[in-house]
């Protein structure tokens, strides 16, 4: 019997990614505190956080591979998360003008059956422009991005405010590192192609 695939997601970003790979599967709300732990990094705070939401989920399910993700910006040390409202998300762009930003995506896949799982955390480098207070309202005013960590969408009209990317893969921006994800399910015996 092939194990069914299970999104512990329910953004609608993490869901379009995963529809790219063609495979059958459901999406699943995970209910975790996503508060971040005493002196915990970025990186640790994302590779916990996906592994938890995708432990919440196992449970649920008998023979099922369950995909965890998390997501945090840091920006000179400190993490970012996502704003709320307008006047957060200005200022968290405010403070990222001209500057050489690091997004974190943690991926983690656990096997409900076995209850075994593979984690990894995806960098994602942002090289943001020098950004105006007109360039940062309009973008607001037009992608009203204030559940997205670091106020962005570079799916969208986000991409504006950058000078360039660096990384293994653009979809670990959007949050969900496909190519990465690939490899885990290869290893739980599912062909993606």
């Amino acid at each position: 019997m092939s194990k069914t695939i299970i999104l512990a997601s329910t953004s609608p970003f993490r869901k379009q990614l995963l529809e790219k790979l063609h495979i059958p599967f459901l999406t699943e709300k995970p209910n975790v505190d996503e508060t971040p732990l005493e002196a915990e990094t970025a990186k640790q705070l994302v590779e916990r956080l996906a592994i938890q939401k995708a432990l919440a989920i196992s449970p649920k399910f008998e023979n099922a591979l369950v995909i965890g993700s998390d997501q945090v910006c840091v920006n000179d040390g400190v993490i970012l998360g996502k704003p709320g409202n307008f006047e957060n998300a200005f200022k968290q762009l405010k403070a990222t003008s001209g500057k050489t930003i690091t997004f974190y995506t943690g991926l983690a896949l656990v096997n409900s059956q076995t209850g075994e799982h593979q984690s990894l955390v995806e960098p994602f480098v942002v090289k943001f422009r020098v950004l105006t207070d007109k360039m940062i309202t309009n973008y607001l005013n037009k992608e009203r991005p204030y559940q997205c960590a670091g106020d962005f969408k570079s799916e969208g009209y986000g991409i504006s405010l950058f000078e360039s990317f660096e990384g293994k893969d653009p979809n670990s921006l959007i949050g969900l590192p496909l190519i990465s994800l690939i490899s885990l399910l290869e290893n739980e015996g599912v062909e993606v192609v």
